[in-house]
């Protein structure tokens, strides 16, 4: 929902990305059900990527009912977020950590920094969000990595978006397109995973060839993309890779609020990919009944209906309600792009360094 999602930096400017506090995090979580810590004891950290955005009026709920300070460890991107946990394991850094996604999964798990948890709450999360069955990793949000077009630069030009990830190939759309580098970018790495699942290991370096020949700009990351390349925010490029919560958010956001949203999203033929943002206990933590309290309130209705506005994912509670901007001007892909998390962690590496010296070099 990884969530990583780019709109987050949208929101805290994807959310990851604008407006709400956001959190600060530190220390320590686990997972079976160990005796509560005494008051005086009783602080909890949560560490995430740096996307990471809760109210604070939530928050507060969350420790006034469990007499407990909660404290936030903001670790960088999710890559860097990971690595610290993974350098820490066995002497965590915080109880709980937020964000790893479906791309950097299997390494997480493989790298054994979670305890399992069967938390109560995952009844009502559908199976197709539970990634790990041994449930070390319990999904929170998800959302979707997608082109995204200035529509008032396609009606001014007479001239139909791509429909497709194919269409990019047509001399039409020929020096129109920016992209974030995969191994700098969440988004710009989903965007290459959305490539991969629709022509193959033995395709997608001929198409990233053909979108070079094609005029593609390539930049280190989502904010560079979007707020400098982007024309709706006077660059140069009609075309970018976001996600499909740019559209709300830019309505959200706007100085005077727009009935439409200035931007639309290409969502056909799978040429989105979605990331799905997890949640783990730390192996280590000393608070391990306290984390399971917050593990479990990340996936209540409360928590989760508090996520769109302030992240721009949407929550993987199906009960959870969303705020009309968002449901008016999200859009929402029929099929997206898929790979499996074993996958895209046994190639990850490879396909970013086979990336780099066909687009880059």
């Amino acid at each position: 929902m990884k969530r990583t999602m780019g709109m987050l930096l949208l929101l805290t400017s994807w959310l990851a990305a604008c407006s709400p506090s956001a959190p600060q995090t530190t220390t320590t979580p686990a997972a079976p059900s160990p005796p509560l810590p005494t008051a005086g004891d009783r602080v909890l950290t949560v560490m995430g990527h740096d996307s990471f955005v809760v109210s604070e009026s939530v928050v507060e709920a969350f420790e006034a009912e469990y007499n407990v300070d909660v404290r936030f460890l903001q670790a960088g991107d999710t890559g860097t977020a990971l690595n610290k946990a993974i350098l820490a394991r066995g002497n965590p850094l915080a109880d709980v950590f937020y964000g790893v996604d479906n791309t950097f999964l299997t390494r997480a798990l493989e790298e054994d920094i979670f305890l399992p948890y069967d938390s109560p709450a995952l009844q009502a999360i559908p199976d197709r969000f539970q990634l790990d069955p041994q449930h070390r990793a319990l999904p929170v949000d998800y959302g979707d990595v997608c082109l995204n077009f200035d529509k008032a630069y396609f009606e001014a030009e007479d001239l139909a978006p791509p429909a497709n990830l194919e269409a990019l190939l047509e001399p039409a759309y020929a020096d129109l397109l920016v992209v974030e580098n995969p191994a700098t970018s969440s988004p710009g790495l989903a965007f290459l995973l959305a490539t991969i699942a629709n022509f193959g290991e033995e395709g997608y370096l001929s198409y990233w060839q053909a979108l070079v020949d094609n005029g593609v700009l390539v930049v280190n990351d989502w904010d560079s993309a979007y707020y400098s390349e982007f024309t709706l925010h006077g660059g140069g490029r009609p075309l970018v890779v976001s996600y499909g919560s740019s559209p709300p958010a830019e309505v959200l956001f706007a100085e005077e609020t727009p009935e439409v949203a200035p931007t639309g999203v290409i969502t056909a033929d799978e040429s989105c990919f979605r990331q799905i943002e997890f949640v783990g206990i730390l192996n280590g933590t000393e608070n391990e009944a306290l984390a399971q309290l917050w593990v479990d309130f990340m996936l209540s209705t409360t928590f989760q209906e508090d996520m769109p506005l302030n992240m721009f994912v949407f929550p993987v509670l199906p009960e959870a309600g969303l705020p009309p901007v968002f449901t008016e001007h999200y859009v929402i892909p029929e099929t997206t792009a898929e790979l499996e998390p074993d996958t895209i962690s046994q190639n990850r590496q490879a396909w970013i360094e086979a990336w780099t010296e066909t687009v880059l070099r």
